[in-house]
């Protein structure tokens, strides 16, 4: 029964505050007697309305594959490298002042270089995506391998375990939590990006439809449901990453 009722603590706690932060809302706007910020209920119908002529599934497919490309390359790219880097002290040494001069850039301020190196298409946006998240998941999961305890690594090699066997038996399930908190980062940056983008380079997605629906009559109940939309995504992204967590090799980790 406790559990239960913890359980519908931690829905309906947040639940009711998304609620009171509405009421404040309409309020505020009502009483302004504003005639451009929306009310919720005009975000609402302004979110089906962008439904029903199929315009908002297209933004949101074209948001949802940019992420995607760019996300998945920096998998591919940083995981292994930060397991690299983390196992074999001359590639940290090496690569590591590298990175972390780069890492400190922010994404945007590569926006005309991705535009100048591959012009206005999907490409560009890609290429932020995967420049900004892979640097999280290479520091979190070099970090990862450097904090495992010497003392597993020790009993180990007393009993004569190869270093290709060490590696995969011990060091990569040791690191799978700093690499989901890797993922975690990487992927909230890369929808904060592909946004940022598509406002200044592309013409669809979600980015480009806030601008687009405040260059269009000053449509704000478009570019607030965008927003919410955007918002809404982003948690569903990281609620996905985090189920992550419940995998056996990981749970561990998590067990409260």
């Amino acid at each position: 029964m406790s559990a239960a009722r913890a359980r519908l603590g931690k829905i309906a706690l947040p639940m009711v505050v998304i609620v009171v932060v509405i009421a404040i809302w309409w309020i505020v706007v009502v009483q302004t007697e504003s005639a451009i910020f929306p009310t919720p209920w005009q975000v609402v119908a302004g979110a089906f309305e962008l439904a029903r002529d199929g315009t908002l599934w297209e933004h949101i497919g074209a948001s949802l594959f940019r992420v995607g490309a760019g996300f998945g390359l920096a998998l591919v790219v940083g995981i292994p490298l930060g397991l690299w880097m983390g196992w074999v002290g001359g590639a940290y040494r090496t690569l590591n002042p590298i990175f972390q001069m780069l890492r400190p850039i922010s994404p945007i301020a590569w926006i005309p270089l991705a535009i100048l190196w591959f012009g206005v298409g999907d490409v560009s946006p890609i290429f932020l995506i995967f420049i900004s998240s892979v640097f999280p998941m290479i520091v979190q999961t070099t970090s990862g391998v450097h904090t495992i305890e010497r003392r597993y690594l020790r009993a180990a090699a007393n009993f004569g375990v190869s270093r290709s066997v060490l590696f995969r038996r011990v060091v990569i399930p040791a690191v799978l939590p700093e690499i989901i908190v890797g993922m975690r980062i990487g992927i909230g940056v890369a929808w904060l990006v592909v946004v940022a983008a598509e406002m200044i380079a592309l013409r669809s997605g979600l980015g480009y439809l806030i601008m687009d629906s405040r260059n269009a009559g000053n449509r704000y109940d478009l570019v607030i449901a965008s927003m919410v939309i955007i918002g809404v995504i982003g948690l569903l992204l990281d609620g996905i990453t985090r189920l992550l967590e419940r995998l056996k090799t990981v749970k561990w980790r998590y067990v409260r």
